[in-house]
């Protein structure tokens, strides 16, 4: 895409401009706060972070199926165990990864 020009900061001042308009002042709050979470998430779901107290709220059906998918038996293991098991494999799987 060399054939498009770089936006520069007066093009950023008339965008921000045009948002202002359109949404209004009161709405710009609400949108960055929803922008942010959404690029949170991402990094997140990219990097594999789950934590042990976002499992923890999950039903146990949910964390068999995550445990299922990261090839953990889940047969005769409690909701805690399985949390465990999978915070592990997690762990392990980031240490493998080389470093960026």
């Amino acid at each position: 895409m060399s054939f498009l020009p770089s936006v520069g900061g007066y093009e950023w001042l008339i965008i921000l401009f045009i948002i202002l308009i359109l949404f209004g002042a009161k709405k710009l709050p609400e949108l960055a706060r929803g922008l942010g979470e959404a690029v949170r998430e991402f990094r997140r779901a990219s990097t594999m972070e789950l934590s042990k107290e976002e499992m923890s709220s999950m039903s146990r059906d949910e964390v068999a199926k995550i445990a299922e998918k990261l090839g953990i038996p889940t047969e005769g293991k409690s909701k805690e165990e399985l949390v465990g098991e999978i915070v592990k494999r997690i762990d392990e799987v980031k240490a493998q990864r080389p470093a960026k």
